[in-house]
């Protein structure tokens, strides 16, 4: 029990420490290129690692999932919308799934 509080103080000293660090540190804006490059980023690259086991494990079997993310990938790349992509990866989960059970 006392580990359980322990363990959530830590976490809230760390959550704050987080958010309240580059305030009180950080007084200008920051002019390097790339710190700003970096801190750019960092959202887009948070939710991919979050977001990539999830396509392989949400699926029947991780064919399908790896096709899907193959076919999401190549239709962002040529430009599709969010809305075109995720229509045709379910279609190839679909179809892979039919075809592969």
């Amino acid at each position: 029990m006392v580990n359980t509080y322990l363990y959530l103080l830590v976490m809230a000293a760390v959550t704050f420490a987080v958010r309240a660090l580059p305030l009180t540190l950080l007084r200008r804006q920051i002019k390097n290129r790339f710190v700003q490059s970096f801190l750019f980023y960092v959202p887009y690259v948070t939710l991919a690692v979050m977001t990539f086991p999830a396509i392989l494990h949400a699926t029947g079997s991780q064919l399908s999932g790896l096709l899907a993310l193959g076919v999401g990938v190549v239709t962002a790349w040529l430009g599709a919308d969010l809305f075109k992509v995720s229509v045709s990866c379910c279609a190839v989960v679909l179809i892979a799934e039919l075809f592969l059970l």
